[in-house]
């Protein structure tokens, strides 16, 4: 077994024993590792403490279990998903998300969670157009050429850095502009959604866009932005998940870190600074979309 498998499997068991009270030494049991080899190998591959990894992990479930049962008492949902008592749980939920459990409840926002990862997309390299399956997805890396500028328009905002969670601001985003293209004349009746990742306006931040395909100049919206994509060679992967959700989370986390992590170094390709996802359907029970990277020639 390698190591990268020790710490995947570890990761299962802790998502299937969260409500309980668990133990360093049950973890590294688990992975087969002594506990002081386990912590440090946990850390490097996951990028987190593994008991700070454990506590966002029950906040994440914890978040989604508030939102779907509103008659839920505080300290029942705490003790389910393994905290000592009510003050404990509502102050890290606070810390973590910027709203307690009560208030994120009577008034609902989206929230971005610390996803479980899969360690081994880390060490796996497939060749072009050959699909690779790993848990919870399946990606598939070509190339193509796009020989004229596709062109969208929408809104865009600057995002922190990083998969720290919070509010997730990008889904507002995405909720506002989907308000605006009701009344928009203007796109291709077929056209695709996209979003844009580029460099941001100050250290620390990302831009990231919103929008769908422009079919004409007519009518257009001025309070809204436009973004092109420029002409040139592209690579993409194209990545499907069970839904909608897991494909704008996890699937959607994995393929990007996949991409920039793997398969462009090794590949020995450097992409122009901006990332475009792009989806064929963003209803619930969609489940296919591409990340676009401009190499950079």
């Amino acid at each position: 077994m390698k190591a990268w498998d020790s710490i995947q499997n570890s990761i299962h068991w802790i998502e299937e024993n969260l409500s309980k009270k668990i133990e360093i030494e049950e973890m590294s049991g688990v992975a087969y590792l002594s506990p002081f080899y386990y912590q440090r190998l946990f850390n490097r591959l996951v990028g987190k403490p593994v008991m700070e990894y454990v506590k966002l992990r029950r906040l994440a479930n914890a978040a989604d279990y508030l939102a779907a049962n509103v008659n839920s008492k505080i300290i029942d949902v705490a003790f389910q998903f393994g905290f000592e008592n009510h003050e404990t749980f509502t102050r890290t939920f606070k810390s973590t998300y910027g709203v307690t459990p009560e208030n994120y409840r009577s008034e609902p926002r989206q929230l971005s969670h610390f996803l479980m990862p899969d360690i081994s997309l880390n060490y796996r390299l497939v060749d072009e157009n050959v699909p690779l399956i790993s848990d919870g997805i399946t990606l598939e890396v070509s190339r193509k050429q796009l020989n004229t500028p596709r062109v969208f328009l929408g809104l865009s905002i600057q995002n922190p850095i990083g998969d720290t969670p919070g509010v997730d601001l990008l889904g507002e985003l995405w909720d506002k502009f989907h308000q605006q293209k009701l009344v928009m004349k203007n796109l291709l009746p077929n056209g695709q959604e996209a979003g844009v990742s580029s460099p941001g306006e100050t250290p620390g931040f990302f831009t990231y866009f919103a929008g769908a395909e422009l079919g004409s100049t007519d009518d257009t919206i001025t309070d809204l932005s436009e973004w092109s994509m420029p002409h040139g060679n592209y690579v993409i992967c194209t990545f499907e998940a069970e839904n909608f959700y897991l494909l704008t989370t996890n699937a959607l986390n994995k393929a990007r870190d996949y991409m920039f992590g793997v398969w462009m170094p090794n590949h020995s390709l450097v992409s122009e600074p901006f990332m475009a996802e792009l989806y064929y359907d963003t209803t619930p029970e969609a489940s296919k979309m591409e990340i676009w990277l401009k190499v950079n020639e």
